[in-house]
């Protein structure tokens, strides 16, 4: 759900014969009953969880999150701002940072985080695609914090057994920065905060990261798999 499709998590997903329901909220679809569905995803977008006023199906959003992990206790994942919106539906806190991550960083794992099935195989010295200025500063009753940045505490989060959620930007591929920059005012954004030259290095660090990010974020992929689909 949300206004960011699934980028090359979709390649991974018909890879292993999963097929999936996408939703653009945005757009002005509607939320299906979860209750048919074997797992949700809840992708990024460019508006910020407390703008229900300007985007009213956040309102919507926050309760099928809430549904899926609280009642239903289906596979879940949530990806930037689905990381954030995860953290505010289950009583957590997300709000605007001075420490902003646009463009590629390393992802620690904490000590949590160090030896858990959902980061097997992560590798700290990958870097991983960030454009976000808000960030999760409580995390719901019970979240682990798996891994952080040296700018942001919680990069990765575990909320329950089958539900976990990532800062970051593992599903990035090929068209994902082009479809970005076609948002009515990211382009702009994105010059503010880097300037022209900032924003030429972070396209061109993009571009040269995909091989590596599409093998690194298959591991992250396949390590939730089996964990929520036991």
């Amino acid at each position: 759900m949300t206004s960011q499709n699934p980028g090359i998590f979709r390649d991974f997903a018909e890879s292993q014969n999963i097929s999936f329901h996408e939703i653009d909220l945005h757009a002005g679809e509607q939320i299906p009953d979860l209750k048919n569905y074997d797992g949700l995803w809840v992708m990024g977008g460019s508006m910020n969880v407390w703008e229900k006023d300007k985007y009213p199906w956040l309102i919507d959003e926050k309760n099928a999150i809430r549904e899926a992990i609280q009642d239903l206790k289906i596979p879940f994942l949530g990806i930037c701002l689905g990381h954030q919106l995860v953290a505010e539906a289950l009583g957590g806190r997300a709000e605007r940072t001075e420490n902003h991550e646009v463009g590629l960083f390393e992802i620690k794992p904490t000590k949590e985080g160090l030896n858990h099935p959902f980061l097997r195989d992560f590798k700290v010295s990958d870097k991983w695609v960030n454009v976000h200025l808000v960030e999760v500063t409580r995390p719901p009753k019970g979240a682990i914090i798996l891994a952080s940045s040296d700018r942001c505490v919680n990069h990765v989060m575990q909320i329950s057994k089958n539900a976990f959620s990532c800062q970051f930007h593992p599903e990035a591929c090929s068209h994902t920065l082009e479809g970005w920059m076609q948002i009515p005012g990211i382009p702009s954004a994105l010059e503010d905060l880097l300037g022209k030259e900032g924003v030429d290095t972070f396209e061109r660090e993009f571009e040269n990261n995909l091989m590596e990010n599409k093998r690194a974020s298959h591991t992250l992929f396949k390590n939730w798999c089996e964990l929520v689909f036991q």
